[in-house]
């Protein structure tokens, strides 16, 4: 008898040791490696859509740092406790430029001004980048340099998106850049519903 309730003892220990094992594995992987994420709001039309789940991939960014182009999950300025998702636009070093609903670049180290190529964008969003608010209409030049360990992030519906244009701290001031410590994952696949499954291509810019 005491044999039995020993070797019931053991397997309930057994069982919890493997349970723990198997949840410590789980949180290691969501941690460090992949995680999911639901997709909230339309800012990231026609790329993403609301609700859609997709799959982010942290060990990109314990390895290496966000590329331009890259659809990443942040969590944003003045707002710490909440994720966004939007595309890096502009890294360190560059200077971002937006006028007449287009976008313009002059890349860390170089003094030519490029016009974004952006074939992301649909139909009602490509030319209509404009300052805040998105959906204003002010074709105005803004420049926006982009600081050392800064991102300058938009989201694909630019008419639609708060964003870099629109970010602030705590206290209300402009704070238009993303720190690489907030910049948590890349999008690297839609997960559902199973009919939009597909991996997240990096745009080429040319440059």
């Amino acid at each position: 008898m005491l044999g039995k309730q020993h070797s019931i003892v053991f397997h309930l220990f057994d069982v919890l040791f493997n349970i723990i094992i198997i949840v410590a594995i789980v949180a290691a992987i969501r941690t460090f490696l992949v995680s999911p994420f639901q997709v909230e709001g339309n800012s990231m039309v026609d790329t993403l859509e609301h609700k859609q789940y997709i799959i982010i991939n942290k060990l990109a960014y314990l390895i290496g740092d966000p590329e331009r182009g890259d659809v990443v999950v942040f969590r944003p300025p003045g707002n710490p406790r909440k994720h966004y998702v939007k595309r890096v636009i502009g890294l360190p070093g560059d200077e971002v430029v937006i006028r007449n609903g287009k976008v313009s670049l002059r890349t860390a180290g170089s003094d030519e001004m490029i016009e974004l190529e952006e074939p992301y964008l649909n139909a009602g969003n490509a030319g209509h980048t404009y300052q805040h608010p998105p959906a204003g209409g002010n074709t105005a030049e803004i420049r926006y340099a982009v600081p050392e360990n800064g991102y300058f992030l938009l989201g694909d519906n630019r008419k639609g998106s708060l964003d870099s244009r629109s970010f602030t701290a705590s206290d209300g001031a402009p704070l238009s850049f993303v720190p690489r410590k907030s910049v948590k994952g890349r999008v690297w696949f839609v997960a559902l519903p199973l009919t939009k499954i597909h991996a997240l291509e990096l745009p080429d810019y040319g440059f």
